[in-house]
């Protein structure tokens, strides 16, 4: 999948998300919204003037959020973003209604419509986590004008094989066909447990 994918997956399979924003006093503060639409390189909500949320954005023009598709824990699928939002107004307003129709039940009338505005999450980093699979599924992918950050943990030269990390993967997901051992990030839980119990420092965290 490429970035536009889960950008797809979220508007068009999950829809409505858990979002963090920070209040005046540098609390967290969490409220549920509908992303609405994508493109190559965005996402795109609303929201109206009167909220609090609204208020939020606009001070620290940041956000996080959290959602899961799926019916139970090892169905599922998630996908955490942070990222840059902006104001771009109203000018989108009616396609979103359009799109996303169940809106027209929310705010009935134009003038009902008048405190909404749209806002772009620009730029941003996400990551999918896939527990459905087998081992299970990581990814990460960035939007914008961002470099990828990769997280997770990796095995330096100090590794002698000695297969201790291997006994404690969850997910074997520990390549021993070469010293040092690789670790396949993509199917790592991040759990810590190989850096924990190996004698000879060799795994870090990036």
């Amino acid at each position: 999948m490429d970035t536009r994918d889960y950008l797809k997956y979220i508007v068009d399979e999950i829809h409505t998300v858990i979002v963090a924003t920070v209040d005046k006093e540098g609390l967290p503060v969490t409220s549920a919204i509908d992303i609405m639409d994508f493109d190559d390189e965005s996402l795109y909500f609303l929201t109206a003037k009167g909220k609090g949320f609204y208020d939020r954005l606009k001070d620290k023009e940041f956000l996080a959020f959290t959602a899961i598709k799926g019916e139970d824990t090892l169905s599922s699928v998630a996908i955490s973003l942070k990222g840059k939002v902006r104001e771009i107004g109203n000018e989108k307003i009616p396609y979103l209604f359009e799109k996303n129709s169940y809106m027209n039940s929310i705010y009935p009338t134009e003038k009902s419509r008048a405190q909404l505005t749209v806002f772009q999450i620009y730029e941003g980093q996400g990551e999918w986590f896939d527990l459905s699979k087998k081992p299970i599924e990581r990814a990460t992918f960035v939007f914008g004008d961002i470099i990828k950050k990769e997280s997770g943990y990796y095995i330096n030269e100090n590794c002698i094989g000695c297969g201790k990390c291997v006994e404690v993967c969850p997910q074997k997901c520990i390549e021993e066909e070469q010293v040092p051992f690789v670790i396949e990030n993509n199917h790592c839980l991040n759990c810590g447990n190989c850096m924990d119990v190996c004698p000879y420092n060799a795994v870090e965290r990036r």
